[in-house]
């Protein structure tokens, strides 16, 4: 878990899965293992798909999308983490869910991993990374 600054409503230290932003041109594993080791020094290996998942904070706000992995740990490396992240470390539930928590999908995606409901890599398609190699 990474323990970041989230700036609205008030600024505050949460808890949150390592997550960010696809880049142009990269597949959704490439993302996670980037993010990751970005965000936490971790070397992973995405292994399955959790789940998609949706939130809208409030009435006038933005809806977040997010794509859940599950990954396996390889090797933890020396790095400087990304400058909103102030820790990141291993948690269990219960410390997990008595910190102030990013946004309710931390807690649903801990949920969905605890009832086994994962689904393989190859439901991802990434045809369109190809599409421009001739």
């Amino acid at each position: 878990m990474v323990k970041e600054w989230q700036e609205k409503p008030t600024k505050q230290l949460v808890v949150n899965q390592p997550a960010g932003h696809v880049e142009n041109h990269e597949t959704l594993e490439d993302a996670i293992i980037r993010e990751t080791h970005e965000e936490t020094g971790w070397q992973v290996n995405p292994t399955h798909l959790l789940g998609l998942y949706s939130f809208t904070p409030t009435k006038d706000s933005a809806t977040y999308h997010r794509i859940c992995f599950i990954c396996e740990p390889i090797k933890k490396n020396q790095h400087t983490l990304d400058p909103d992240i102030e820790s990141c470390t291993w948690l269990t539930r219960e410390e997990i869910l008595s910190l102030p928590l990013r946004s309710p999908l931390v807690e649903q995606c801990i949920e969905d991993y605890e009832n086994g409901l994962i689904s393989p890599l190859n439901l991802l398609n990434n045809v369109h990374l190809t599409a421009y190699d001739n």
